[in-house]
């Protein structure tokens, strides 16, 4: 469908999302009484549309994927192209397709050093139940089955599949389903605003890294498989982490011998400035999850890179890996992943982000800090965060509880045409990196607009 959906269109659209559609991550009664999802029908650039005529920037590149902007008819033509040539096959026996084995050369190239080796899922949250699997098998291969646990963090996201959310720290996910599953060990975050207000960012830094020393201590080395993070965590809020906290974790996996892994299902194909997260942070992971960036969000697919020496044991060893999906390696997710790529190369948006859209971002965002409501503003190549308070120079919230103010500024955003998110109360932004000057001045005006209109709504508490 090419044309515009017309209005009444978009009423019996949402009534059919109430009588039969249930989005993710949504309270349903809520959704109800609102009367429906807000149906987004075209984007363009770096912005959505609605059915209601709205145009909004969108200030989370959809759900932090989108990194090369909407409406690549580059993008659409290569998955055309390959669903004609050969829309579909599987990797379960003994079968390769070109654009699975191109894409993945091409993703051990970015990654560097020993992760050589590639293996194929549909999203993050696959991505990372392979982590979870593959760590556990490589150390029963080398014949220390006892190492079964992972070590996470508090606050972490790593997916919503009952692996993804016990490797994660997000409490509220874990109270649904008796989560999370035995093996998994949660340790503080380097959250220096909220956990660690007033400290030496340094010292903060190592006292924040000494917790995973003393939880894999406290467990037993023998028994711990991996050390599990996002190099920043995104949906827990846009924790940056101190500088020398993932050197300081760096050596620790190595002290012990454990395997480092980086969730870079956020932080990779360039948002932080290079192509990988880990990258920016100088150290060196042995199973690496990936995905959004990957494809831009165009179609479905991930994947997690691993290191040579985990592959050897796996070679070695042989037996089967009995662990994959029906659309691991699919072939049109895989060219379109391909061409997406090119399009960061040829346009040179990692080198962009690190050199010039990322600064202009951070000095944006920087004007907010004399705002009465802005306790700090961070941000790290194309991802941000306003941490919201009730007292300027504190990091006191209203109602003396996290969550109140966070929605407020976050509804009135998008009333103002800028789509964000509220984690907490801390308002996150993720750009498309296509985003401009231009762009990033009026996402940064909307969200003055909403802090101020926030003001008085919120003091009324």
């Amino acid at each position: 469908m090419t044309a515009p959906i017309r209005n009444h269109d978009i009423a019996e659209l949402r009534r059919l999302d109430l009588a039969h559609h249930l989005p993710a991550q949504t309270d349903y009664k809520l959704q109800e009484q609102l009367g429906g999802s807000r149906i987004i029908t075209r984007a363009d650039g770096v912005y959505i549309h609605d059915g209601d005529g709205h145009q909004i920037l969108d200030g989370m590149a959809g759900l932090w994927c989108v990194n090369v902007g909407y409406g690549r008819e580059e993008l659409a033509k290569a998955a055309y192209d390959q669903m004609l040539e050969l829309p579909y096959y599987n990797t379960f026996f003994r079968t390769a397709t070109p654009p699975a084995v191109l894409l993945a050369a091409k993703i051990a190239g970015k990654l560097g050093g020993d992760l050589n080796h590639v293996f194929f899922n549909s999203s993050g949250s696959e991505a990372n139940d392979t982590v979870f699997r593959l760590a556990r098998h490589y150390w029963t291969l080398k014949s220390q089955s006892q190492r079964r646990v992972f070590i996470s963090r508090w606050n972490a996201y790593h997916g919503s599949t009952v692996a993804g959310v016990s490797l994660g720290g997000m409490k509220h996910m874990h109270a649904q389903g008796g989560l999370p599953i035995p093996g998994v060990e949660h340790v503080m975050q380097p959250y220096l605003f909220g956990d660690g207000f007033g400290e030496d960012p340094e010292a903060f830094g190592a006292r924040a890294a000494q917790a995973i020393e003393d939880r894999i201590l406290e467990v037993g080395p023998e028994n711990v498989a991996a050390f599990i993070g996002e190099p920043v965590q995104g949906a827990g809020g846009v924790i940056i982490p101190p500088e020398g906290y993932w050197k300081a974790v760096e050596a620790i996996c190595r002290k012990y011998g454990i395997l480092l892994v980086c969730d870079e299902v956020i932080c990779g194909f360039g948002r932080l400035g290079q192509w990988f997260g880990f990258q920016h942070y100088g150290i060196q992971p042995d199973l690496v999850a990936m995905a959004k960036g990957l494809s831009s969000g165009y179609l479905p697919i991930s994947a997690v890179g691993v290191a040579d020496h985990i592959v050897r044991e796996l070679k070695d060893k042989g037996g089967d890996f009995i662990h994959g999906f029906t659309y691991s390696g699919h072939p049109t997710c895989a060219a379109v992943a391909i061409k997406n790529i090119e399009i960061l190369e040829r346009e040179h948006l990692i080198e962009r982000t690190r050199e010039d859209t990322g600064p202009y971002l951070a000095k944006a965002l920087a004007t907010l800090n004399d705002h009465p409501l802005v306790g700090e503003t961070r941000s790290l190549g194309l991802i941000g965060a306003v941490e919201i308070v009730r007292e300027k120079g504190t990091n006191r919230r209203f109602l003396d509880k996290e969550g109140e103010a966070g929605p407020v500024v976050r509804d009135l955003c998008i009333q103002n045409g800028l789509m964000v998110r509220a984690i907490r109360d801390s308002i996150v932004c993720c750009p498309p990196l296509i985003i401009t000057h231009g762009e990033i001045d009026a996402m940064v005006g909307i969200m003055r607009t909403a802090l101020d209109a926030a003001e008085p709504v919120l003091r009324a508490l």
